[in-house]
């Protein structure tokens, strides 16, 4: 459609239907994005091609952090981690660009590393006690949490083959 008629036909009744019908048909789409389920707190995926089940990031808030990474409610001056494999915590808003981005590299490497290690994620703007426990100021903030050994704060966002490498050097130990 020509810019210059859409302005003329703009001042006529029906040319502004027109418009707004247009914008309409182009715009509004992208707005309706589905929300994720509150009450879902674990996201997974089926891999069609061999029928199993695959794990994707996990969403935590303050109770279930504090039963799977570390009470540190219960223990303040001691790091004991709580979980079975090791993980990496993603503190992250919705509205935050650079989180965005991360976002589908991390649900890829919760697929890859399946098995090895968890991927967790946690809203700063629902979680802001969390946060704050953890003096997060800025996001992304991606905490490393191996096995044994104190976890590793990294700020900003990292392409795939960083993440790869720091989950292998410092997660898995390879």
């Amino acid at each position: 459609m020509n810019l210059n008629k859409l302005k003329t036909s703009m001042g006529k009744p029906h040319g502004r239907m027109m418009a707004l019908a247009f914008m309409a048909l182009f715009f509004l789409p992208a707005c309706q994005a589905k929300q994720p389920d509150a009450t879902n707190t674990t996201k997974s995926t089926i891999n069609t091609t061999n029928k199993t089940k695959k794990m994707g990031t996990i969403y935590l808030t303050k109770a279930e952090f504090l039963e799977k990474v570390v009470n540190y409610e219960t223990s303040p001056n001691e790091w004991k981690y709580l979980g079975d494999k090791p993980c990496l915590i993603d503190f992250y808003a919705d509205w935050c660009g650079p989180c965005k981005a991360v976002a589908p590299i991390l649900e890829e490497l919760a697929k890859e590393y399946d098995g090895q290690i968890y991927i967790y994620k946690i809203n700063t703007d629902q979680e802001q006690e969390l946060a704050g426990a953890f003096g997060i100021r800025s996001i992304p903030s991606l905490l490393f949490v191996p096995m044994e050994g104190q976890p590793r704060m990294s700020m900003g966002a990292m392409p795939k083959d960083q993440l790869k490498k720091a989950i292998d050097e410092v997660l898995l130990v390879k």
